[in-house]
């Protein structure tokens, strides 16, 4: 019993681990524009397309491959989407930006939906199998099967919050973007290049959501152009919990959800005798949405500061 806790905390700690990749991408916008981009999930899918490309393309295939040169295709794929997330900003939402909030909303569903069937075109609409970047080794810790695939996947992911944490809250760079994420007329008064601070949001947040498809697409071994649907609305859900516009909130948000879902799947079968299975472990992403949005529409550690933003953060 104690090795199968161990065992489903593990797993539930991976997929908290890439859901707040993703969610940081959502709460970041979010905190710098006031907008939620429905594209985000795009780009969560492009990370996989776009590291199995380097891999395929540049390297030839998985084959043989080192752990160095796997570093580097997943450095040169975040880093790809990275920039197609600040060119998707100029050219979708750049325009709008002093428009009402539903233009760029509608925007970046635009762009979601150009994404998806921009990739179907290119690769096909059907799942590929995606290569693993960790050895499929497992190990046994207190009794419960852990993988060196999720270890790797947690490694990763808390070494890009933590680098996320020290930009945002160490650098000249994060003081630019949260100057901009209080106020954006007073950070230009201020001087402040608030265009700057825009693109550096919409860089690293499809980064971080890159990452994330890459992890993601490791860890269950393949990929398809509308993997970021799902796993995107579970991230925005995520963010929503924690308080979107926060990043603690938002890593907060995933691992709670997380939790939720992998204890969820462990006991509907069994209080439903049967009759609700693992399949509807998706509905309850949804289900806590809806609770979040009835009982506390900011959020954890999100604060409702007027009607029109609707939710602030504690600390961006």
């Amino acid at each position: 019993m104690f090795g199968i806790l161990i065992q489903q905390t593990f797993n539930a700690l991976t997929i908290g681990a890439i859901y707040a990749l993703i969610a940081l991408g959502y709460t970041m916008v979010y905190g710098v524009l006031r907008m939620i981009n429905f594209a985000h999930g795009e780009m969560f899918m492009l990370g996989a397309y776009g590291a199995f490309l380097v891999l395929t393309l540049l390297i030839g295939g998985i084959g043989g491959t080192g752990a160095f040169v796997l570093a580097i295709v997943f450095a040169l794929a975040v880093i790809g989407v990275g920039l197609v997330g600040v060119a998707i900003e100029r050219l979708a939402y750049k325009p709008l930006r002093n428009s009402n909030r539903l233009a760029p909303m509608l925007s970046s569903l635009g762009v979601s939906l150009s994404l998806v069937t921009g990739v179907q075109i290119m690769a096909g609409p059907q799942p590929i199998g995606f290569p693993n970047f960790f050895p499929d080794t497992r190990l046994q810790i207190l009794g419960g099967t852990v993988t060196l695939v999720q270890i790797g996947i947690l490694v990763a992911a808390f070494v890009l919050m933590a680098a996320l944490y020290l930009l945002v809250n160490r650098s000249r760079a994060g003081i630019i973007v949260r100057a901009v994420s209080e106020s954006r007329s007073t950070a230009q008064l201020l001087g402040i290049n608030v265009n700057l601070a825009i693109s550096l949001v919409f860089f690293f947040g499809p980064l971080l959501g890159a990452a994330g498809g890459i992890l993601y697409a490791s860890y269950y071994g393949i990929m398809s152009p509308t993997m970021g649907a799902v796993v995107g609305l579970k991230a925005f859900t995520a963010a929503i919990l924690g308080g979107i516009g926060s990043i603690p909130g938002a890593m907060l948000g995933s691992f709670i959800l997380a939790f939720v879902e992998v204890a969820g799947t462990a006991i509907l079968p069994i209080i439903s005798g049967g009759v609700l299975g693992t399949e509807y472990r998706d509905v309850l992403a949804f289900v806590i949405l809806i609770l979040v949005l009835l009982v506390r529409p900011a959020g954890i550690l999100g604060e409702p500061v007027s009607e029109e933003s609707m939710v602030y953060k504690r600390e961006f």
